[in-house]
């Protein structure tokens, strides 16, 4: 048995990685040369959009890795900006408040932008990253929309700067050993993936029509979204709840796991997908599912499923999420973060790995706690030319379509069959309707 270890909530870099590495003697270690790091040179300087709750924890985290410093934040509301100058307060630096992402990205001097805001967001602002020479780290999902998705990665390729979505787990050093050991036959040939995410969410009621709060600039917060009225029960977490501007929960959490299934299977577009579901617990204003029963398949070969509940957290396997990884000579079962146990076919344990970073399921901020910082040192790295995204926004994109494709059949009430090539619906026209969103006139991304 091995045993993770990290005992600070925040940790200088190379003490972070040190401690972990020495723990889990026999894991894949991450190398971190230490020349030349504390040279001018060398310093990446980021400016954080959307700092209330996310955001304010990443831009703390950036400021904690070494010689990157936090040199702005953009947010649009009063709270929110308090939020992010507070998780900075003890940060070298007091970074430069600016509320609109289009000024913020005339600045010349910072080398990255990361993206917290909500969803209808995060692919307009990387675009714009991009068009302004900055790298851009941007949290899930990486678009509200399959099209904005496959726009991110035409941006990718065309101004060359890097781009790499917040799917955490795919810089963990114990499971990125776990793909390894499944990639070499320690389970037999997998062939099918199970995940789950739980949670008791509350009803968000009937929200009022009322005057926009002073404290808030709703024009620039709905951005690229077509314009609505304001309503009391929206900003700031329940817009994840509404079509126009959220994704529901299958990208809101969903999308960690199922890329987790993704990645240990091997597998990149579906050919078939369907959803059963509903929102079922309240009656409200919540319009997207908050149960879900989701599968994926990939020809006749592999499979994956995902579960999701928001407002009824008993417990899978024992923990609100995680996901099992079945071949035909045992499984692997991850129970939310970077532990890991292998079974036999007798289900005989024959390895574990376990961490004393505990997982946190429902918690919005981080629910794997600081081995969230393995991939934001990743993508710092990167940046710097010392590295390769562990993740490209290309790769989270398949992840995340998986999760829209699931919205899609949930809405359109059938199952969708799809090319395996791209992950396009075929035959299906108004299924297809829901491929892209409508913009608000003038604002629609473009590379």
């Amino acid at each position: 048995m091995f045993i993770f270890n990290h005992k600070k909530t925040f940790m200088r870099r190379r003490e972070f990685i040190r401690n972990a590495s020495v723990a889990a003697t026999g894991l894949t270690v991450l190398n971190f040369p230490v020349f030349g790091k504390n040279a001018p040179g060398n310093k990446v300087t980021v400016a954080v959009m959307g700092v209330n709750s996310r955001g304010a924890y990443l831009a703390k985290c950036y400021s904690q890795l070494q010689n990157v410093e936090v040199a702005y934040i953009c947010d649009v509301e009063d709270k929110a900006i308090g939020n992010g100058l507070n998780a900075l307060k003890d940060a070298p630096r007091k970074p430069t408040v600016i509320r609109d992402i289009r000024k913020l990205l005339e600045q010349k001097d910072f080398d990255a932008l990361i993206i917290a805001a909500p969803d209808h967001w995060h692919t307009p602002a990387a675009i714009l990253g991009v068009q302004h020479n900055k790298h851009v780290y941007v949290e899930k999902p990486c678009g509200q929309n399959p099209y904005e998705g496959e726009l991110i990665g035409q941006a990718l390729n065309k101004y060359g700067k890097h781009i790499q979505m917040g799917n955490q787990r795919r810089s963990m050093p114990t499971l990125i050993d776990a793909v390894k050991q499944v990639r070499g036959g320690i389970i037999g040939n997998p062939y099918f993936a199970k995940a789950w995410y739980t949670n008791d969410r509350k009803s968000i009621g009937y929200g009022k029509k009322i005057a926009v709060p002073s404290t808030l600039d709703f024009e620039l917060w709905q951005g690229p979204a077509p314009r609505k009225d304001y309503q009391d029960n929206l900003v700031h977490y329940n817009w994840h709840w509404f079509w126009h501007w959220g994704t529901g929960e299958a990208c809101n959490n969903g999308t960690h796991e199922i890329d987790c299934c993704r990645w240990f299977l091997g597998v990149d577009f579906p050919t078939k997908v369907t959803s059963a579901g509903g929102r079922y617990a309240f009656k409200d204003d919540w319009q997207t599912p908050d149960t879900q029963v989701a599968s994926f398949e990939f020809g006749n070969e592999k499979a994956i499923s995902w579960e999701g509940r928001s407002c009824n957290n008993f417990p899978v396997e024992g923990t609100g999420r995680g996901f099992i990884i079945y071949g035909d000579k045992g499984s692997l079962i991850n129970l939310g973060g970077g532990d890991y146990k292998i079974v036999d076919e007798k289900n005989k344990l024959i390895k574990e790995v376990k961490s004393d970073v505990a997982a946190d399921p429902t918690n919005p901020v981080s629910a794997t706690g600081n081995l969230d910082l393995y991939h934001f040192d990743n993508f710092i790295r990167t940046v710097r030319g010392e590295a390769s995204l562990n993740s490209p926004v290309t790769e989270g994109h398949k992840s995340v379509l998986l999760c829209h494709l699931a919205n899609i059949s949930q809405r359109r009430g059938r199952t969708l069959h799809c090319d395996p090539s791209n992950g396009h619906i075929l035959n299906d026209e108004e299924a297809m309707q829901l491929w892209r969103r409508q913009y608000e006139n003038g604002w629609e991304p473009k590379v």
